[in-house]
């Protein structure tokens, strides 16, 4: 760990926001090299300007790949398009737009030019595209402008189709070898207008009241209101900042905006764990702030940059694991919420805490395990099959209150509510209720420990089959399970190995070159440890083979 983690930034750790806006126009990449090409991970593509891996050139190129896959699929209707904090979202933002309306397509620019949560450009889209057909040429779709948590020198660019979510693996593959080719060819195939034009094109919308206004048709508000919860929200310099504001005031909340600061180099926050400026909602190192108020507040909830993860602070608990808060979640929501469908299922991926599986089996609710990527819970938000899907990462989003689709994107400010919704309805913390489920399903000890591993490693690790598992033990345990397919479809991408008490599952990261190892074990801390152990070197090997 870092010896300033939790601390405030100083000068040296901040971003040279002017380099970075020079090298977003000045710097272009090698169509040759994979570390300077379009890619789009579970969430669009990231990078910075600094390293050649988010500059101009690719978001023109990804901006007009997105047009031309938009045309390709019939979708003429207006795209949704909002920008995050970051010092990069604003110019990436304008040769979006610029892109757009070269190729006559209708933008739906934030009427007050402000920030735009990813929430609200999902929700955008699925209230627009409400009642229309799946082949309907009106339909809309969006862009978001975010590399969501990530460090203040990068930038992030990602596309929701008609459905509102993350796009999906066919979709993000097209659009990236796309926009690709147009680098690899200078750009001649980019269609754009001019910053003036395309400004005076776009259409205003107003994401921020129609999102916030409609949020009693998902959380029970009133209740809140009633119970005079005393809510400390914290933005962590993002976009959700007017947003909480708003909120406080439409609805009459006790709703303080703890830091209400917008900054581009976030000098503002702690450090992270690694040393890192990073807007991570679930990390208490970056939340070191908001917990030394936690007193001063009932509720006290974080955001990230776009407002698509959560995390949750009370008095009697701190800051909630992850994992913690989505079991509590569950719990309250499907115990709650009368009109959901009785065969709603419950949403997780293969790496969030197995607490979950024991609280949907009391439940008596069929659980739909996914890998990860939020992408995966989208079809089943839509059609009310599955009332609440959750990523380990402090990611999630359910119905609305009469059971139909709110969100399918992930939503950081509804997780942020929901928890004071808890409050007000059953008189106790989120953190009490989960110390209830810990007394009913027994403790957890859960982990995500990082280890290097090349391109060349990382590619092997996500092609493993469970038949290179030779092992028959993990730290003690007989394995009774190795599974590189979801139990609900989809390839995880790594490997997941489990006993009766404990699993681990190991997956390549998109982005750096390590490989994720994430763990738990019902039998406590030493003995995650030592499946933690066992993991590293069941995979090392697989590697060297």
């Amino acid at each position: 760990m870092h010896p300033r983690a939790g601390r405030t930034a100083q000068q040296e750790d901040l971003v040279d926001v002017d380099a970075l806006l020079d090298s977003y126009y000045d710097l272009h990449p090698d169509p040759t090299d994979p570390d300077q090409a379009v890619s789009f991970g579970t969430s669009g593509h990231r990078g910075s300007s600094l390293d050649v891996a988010f500059n101009e050139d690719h978001i023109a190129a990804t901006t007009q790949a997105i047009a031309e896959y938009r045309a390709a699929q019939g979708i003429r209707g207006p795209l949704f398009i909002g920008r995050d904090t970051h010092a990069l979202s604003r110019p990436a933002f304008d040769t979006a737009l610029e892109v757009l309306a070269g190729n006559d397509v209708a933008a739906q620019v934030d009427s007050l030019d402000g920030y735009t949560p990813t929430p609200a450009v999902s929700h955008a889209i699925l209230v627009h595209n409400r009642g229309r057909a799946a082949n309907d040429p009106g339909r809309a779709d969006g862009i978001v402008v975010t590399p969501s948590h990530n460090p203040p020198r990068d930038g992030g660019f990602k596309y929701n189709p008609p459905h509102g979510g993350p796009a999906d693996t066919e979709a993000t593959s097209w659009i990236a070898d796309r926009a690709n080719e147009l680098l690899r060819d200078g750009l001649k195939g980019v269609r754009r207008h001019g910053r003036q034009k395309a400004l005076q094109d776009a259409s205003r919308y107003d994401y921020l009241r129609t999102y916030v206004q409609d949020l009693p048709s998902v959380v029970d508000i009133e209740a809140i209101r009633r119970a005079g919860v005393r809510i400390g929200a914290d933005p962590l310099g993002g976009a959700a900042v007017d947003y909480w504001a708003e909120i406080g005031e439409m609805h009459d909340l006790d709703l303080t905006v703890v830091n209400p600061e917008v900054d581009p180099q976030w000098s503002f926050m702690t450090l992270d764990r690694d040393g890192k400026i990073r807007m991570d909602c679930s990390s208490p190192w970056a939340m070191a702030s908001l917990l030394e108020k936690r007193d001063q507040y009932d509720i006290a909830t974080g955001n990230d940059a776009d407002a698509d993860r959560h995390g949750i602070v009370t008095p009697d608990g701190g800051l909630m694991n992850p994992n913690h808060y989505l079991a509590t979640a569950i719990t309250y929501l499907f115990a709650h919420r009368p009109d959901w469908p009785s065969g709603a299922k419950v949403g997780k991926t293969v790496v969030s805490s197995s607490l979950i599986d024991r609280v949907v089996a009391d439940l008596g609710r069929e659980l739909f395990e996914v890998p990860v990527g939020f992408k995966w819970f989208v079809p089943g938000l839509i059609d009310s099959s599955v009332g609440f899907g959750g990523e380990e990462s402090a990611g999630a989003s359910f119905l609305r209150r009469d059971g139909t689709v709110w969100t399918t994107d992930k939503d950081g400010i509804i997780l942020a509510l929901l928890a004071s919704e808890i409050l007000a309805v059953t008189g106790r913390s989120p953190s009490t209720l989960h110390a209830e489920l810990v007394e009913k399903f027994g403790a957890s000890a859960y982990s995500r420990t990082d280890a290097p591993a090349d391109r060349e490693q990382k590619a092997k690790l996500k092609a493993l089959s469970p038949a290179q598992v030779t092992a028959t033990e993990l730290a003690g345990e007989p394995i009774v399970s190795a599974i590189t397919e979801a139990p609900s479809g989809g390839a995880i991408g790594g490997l997941k190995v489990s006993t009766e008490s404990a699993w681990f599952a190991a997956r390549p990261s998109g982005t750096e070159d390590i490989y994720k190892i994430y763990a738990e074990s019902f039998r406590g801390e030493e003995h995650l440890a030592q499946v933690q152990q066992a993991a590293k070197e069941l995979v090392d090997g697989a590697l060297a083979d």
